[in-house]
């Protein structure tokens, strides 16, 4: 039955290949800067295709993107180029040791509750944030902070417990949404943000609804009166209520259809923010223990098909996990890496291993989820033209997913996130931990990577920088544990023509406060 579906599929992509090869035309509405003059207000609807968790803005899931920055405001932001600018906090002064930084709040913010923030609410924030019962995601974020004091209202000074270097820094002020002190307690069932929204009303499973905060402080924002936010049960049927006028944005669109959608007159907005998608090997498993062979890997992906076929020309093509937002980035490794069987029979010659033992192991595969079918396929079929012969491992549901989180393949597609903001964040991702690694276990196999990591963690001196993610660089084409192949969209919005001023933050979370009519 597999090769079945497999002869099927193959099909099926050198039809989509024919649909989508225009898709490099595509023109895309780049995030907004400022706000656009004369836009009206009035209710935005959106279609989202899942419901949220909870309130909590430290709850950093998918699933509560639409609605974590309406109802809340980070100390800094981020443009998409990476610029950390002025948010909650007026200034943030690093320490010429980079062991602290004093942070100062604006005095014209208040809560959706009216109360004035201050630095009281920050701290509270982040005795919740560094307590892991309670910090959930912004918890690892955390690990370079020793403790902190609040010498007035309007500021807190941060102590760090070694030097850390600046973007470090400002990923954690970007990362810490201060929530009303008094409540933490009940923020998973009531927001207590300082956003552009306040909850208006919820259905669990069908939607919410928010509605301006009237004690906003960003002069003329929210352009709408409320936002209702409808839950759809998939994307062909919120693109058909887009169609039809029933939802003016969709927020979490697939590539496909926004193509579709794009080529019939409507919106599509891209953010700085994307997952990469990386072939992560278990390299504690031969013939995977053989670097040569890994690293014959970083040729066999045809990162162009994988990015036209399955993302719909959505995406970058990737031989690093960055996003160019991050100071990692390196645009001469997808040359540098480029798709290249002879270099790949190079690499497999040299790994001194037999046919038979190059072919010994199977790829799992996601089975729900169609852009990595179509990717394992296209990569399947290039090592079948350097002679490698290789079964797809179709799992789907709870046993795909508790067969990749305890690391149980030889080899897998998966994304990963935290690709634009500093370098080591991208440890946080299972297959990149250097401690408890799910698929690598411990001890760490790749000595040189967790030196990598430390040396990024640990360099401060501007001067030194850029060397330790260089070396960083190298390490991971060398090591070759997890390839990557390309970047694809979350958060992807469609919306009508009729809106403007559509924006995604750095970690395209959907931001509503400057979107209105035209």
């Amino acid at each position: 039955m597999t090769c079945q579906f497999f002869r099927a599929l193959r099909g099926l992509v050198f039809l989509v290949l024919a649909a989508t090869a225009s898709v490099a035309g595509v023109s895309l509405v780049a995030p907004a800067h400022a706000q656009e003059p004369g836009l009206r207000g009035g209710t935005l609807r959106v279609a989202i295709l899942a419901d949220m968790t909870n309130f909590d803005p430290q709850q950093f899931s998918a699933v509560n993107f639409h609605l974590i920055k309406n109802l809340y405001d980070s100390l800094i932001e981020y443009t998409p180029e990476g610029e950390a600018v002025p948010s909650l906090a007026t200034a943030w002064q690093i320490a010429p040791d980079n062991q602290s930084v004093r942070v100062t709040l604006r005095d014209d913010v208040s809560f959706a509750s009216g109360a004035k923030l201050t630095s009281a609410d920050v701290a509270a924030t982040l005795a919740k944030a560094a307590d892991p019962g309670r910090g959930k995601n912004v918890y690892a974020t955390m690990s370079i902070v020793t403790n902190w004091t609040t010498p007035d209202d309007r500021t807190i000074v941060i102590h760090f417990k070694a030097p850390a270097p600046q973007r470090q820094i400002t990923d954690l002020l970007q990362f810490t949404m201060p929530i009303e002190a008094a409540g933490i307690a009940s923020v998973e069932t009531v927001p207590a943000g300082t956003g552009a929204y306040m909850l208006d009303s919820r259905a669990v499973g069908q939607g919410l609804r928010l509605r301006a905060n009237p004690h906003y402080w960003r002069q003329g924002q929210p352009v709408t009166e409320a936002v209702d936010f409808t839950i759809f049960s998939d994307d062909v049927s919120a693109s058909a209520a887009l169609e039809s006028d029933a939802v003016d944005i969709i927020y979490g669109s697939s590539a496909r259809s926004a193509v579709r959608l794009q080529d019939v007159g409507y919106q599509v907005l891209r953010g700085p923010g994307p997952l990469v998608q990386v072939f992560r090997i278990n390299s504690t498993r031969a013939p995977f223990t053989n670097p040569s062979f890994r690293q014959a890997f970083n040729y066999l992906m045809d990162r162009e098909g994988m990015l036209r076929v399955g993302y719909a020309g959505l995406g970058e093509v990737a031989a690093l996990p960055w996003a160019p937002a991050s100071p990692a980035f390196d645009a001469t490794y997808a040359d540098e890496f480029a798709y290249n069987l002879d270099k790949a029979k190079e690499l497999l010659a040299a790994s001194g291993l037999t046919p038979a033992e190059q072919s010994d192991w199977k790829m799992l595969v996601g089975g729900d989820d169609e852009p990595t079918i179509v990717v394992s396929q296209i990569l399947q079929s290039a090592l079948a033209e350097v002679g490698i012969d290789i079964e797809l491992d179709i799992l789907q549901g709870a046993e795909y997913t508790e067969a990749l989180l305890a690391g149980d393949f030889d080899a897998t597609f998966g994304a990963v996130g935290n690709v634009q903001k500093f370098p080591s964040r991208v440890a946080t991702n299972s297959i990149y931990r250097v401690v408890n690694n799910p698929v690598l276990k411990d001890p760490h196999p790749h000595p040189d990577y967790v030196a990598a990591i430390e040396r990024v963690n640990t360099t401060s001196d501007p001067a030194e920088v850029k060397a330790a993610y260089d070396n960083l660089n190298r390490v991971l084409v060398t090591d070759a544990f997890a390839i990557p192949t390309n970047s694809y969209d979350t958060g992807l919005i469609v919306a009508s023509p009729r809106v403007g001023g559509l924006a995604l933050d750095i970690d395209n979370l959907f931001v509503a406060r400057m979107a209105g009519f035209q």
